[in-house]
């Protein structure tokens, strides 16, 4: 989208929004920094990055609040289930909502005038036009360009690649519990550094958050990143099921249902569009006019 508009495809945009949690990959940073340089600047759009802090120094901080990842929890009793999503909201959602409400005029607490409002867009493509839904607060109004372009991810891809940016990553914390086995190998073979850092982030989580172990609130079972529930330099990151094998055969049809089965949930943990068992398709920008 930022793309598009900095084209002249889409109307001129004001601002781009980058909401960071502090513990993306190195590839994203570095990816958002090209944007930032080749393609945002030139056309006069100013990529703002917001933040609610490093999600990874607040969960093992026992003096900060931390808002939950999605971890995986097995019981004493041998049962299964996982902690509450919270870091969306927390990480992604709240401070893009804080810098819109500067950008208005109106930081909280002061109340909106309900007819000033910013035009927020939202990257769903047509493969998850279901996910399209408006705002939860009246001084943003949500548009879907991709969908209004008739633009499917395929298309995306296409466009990207004929920018140059066909290597796009995919935006999400780097020890993100919805992460597939995919993208847990790419992390292990292309980033021993990055690696070293979920591993020892995966170990440092098995009974919970910091502030909780500190307050008396331990976690009755043990946490886990990986959806096996072992440690994660001991998961079956590379297991790839017969299910996945007979999906990767199939022809280009069949390639998102592929890639669905052997990443799990790929994309982006993105504002508005949080992923869990159905994916979004949606950069980590908020894009405004």
């Amino acid at each position: 989208m930022l793309a598009l508009s900095a084209e002249g495809i889409l109307p001129k945009v004001d601002y781009a929004i980058f909401a960071d949690t502090g513990w993306e990959p190195k590839a994203v940073y570095a990816h958002l920094g090209r944007l930032e340089r080749e393609v945002a600047a030139p056309a006069g759009i100013p990529i703002l990055r917001v933040s609610s802090g490093n999600i990874r120094n607040d969960a093992l901080n026992p003096e900060r609040r931390f808002a939950s990842m999605p971890l995986y929890i097995r019981n004493p009793d041998g049962k299964e289930g996982m902690t509450r999503r919270q870091c969306t909201g927390e990480y992604k959602i709240k401070p893009i909502k804080k810098k819109v409400r500067e950008l208005l005029g109106y930081p909280y607490p002061q109340r909106i005038p309900k007819d000033v409002f910013v035009e927020q867009w939202v990257g769903i493509s047509t493969d998850e036009f279901h996910r399209a839904k408006d705002a939860d607060v009246k001084y943003m109004h949500n548009r879907h360009p991709l969908i209004d372009l008739g633009w499917s991810r395929a298309d995306c891809v296409r466009y990207l690649t004929s920018l140059g940016l066909a290597d796009t990553p995919k935006s999400s914390c780097l020890g993100c519990p919805f992460h597939g086995n995919a993208q847990w190998r790419h992390i292990r073979d292309t980033s021993p550094e990055e690696w070293r850092d979920v591993v020892e982030f995966d170990a440092a989580i098995r009974r919970g958050n910091a502030r909780a172990n500190a307050e008396g609130n331990r976690l009755l079972g043990e946490a886990y990143l990986h959806r096996s529930r072992v440690p994660l330099d001991q998961a079956p990151i590379d297991h790839v099921t017969a299910a996945e094998w007979a999906a990767l055969q199939q022809e280009l049809g069949a390639e998102e249902d592929a890639e669905q089965l052997e990443e799990g949930v790929p994309d982006g943990c993105s504002p508005w569009t949080c992923r869990g068992e159905v994916r979004p398709h949606q950069d980590d920008f908020g894009l405004a006019s």
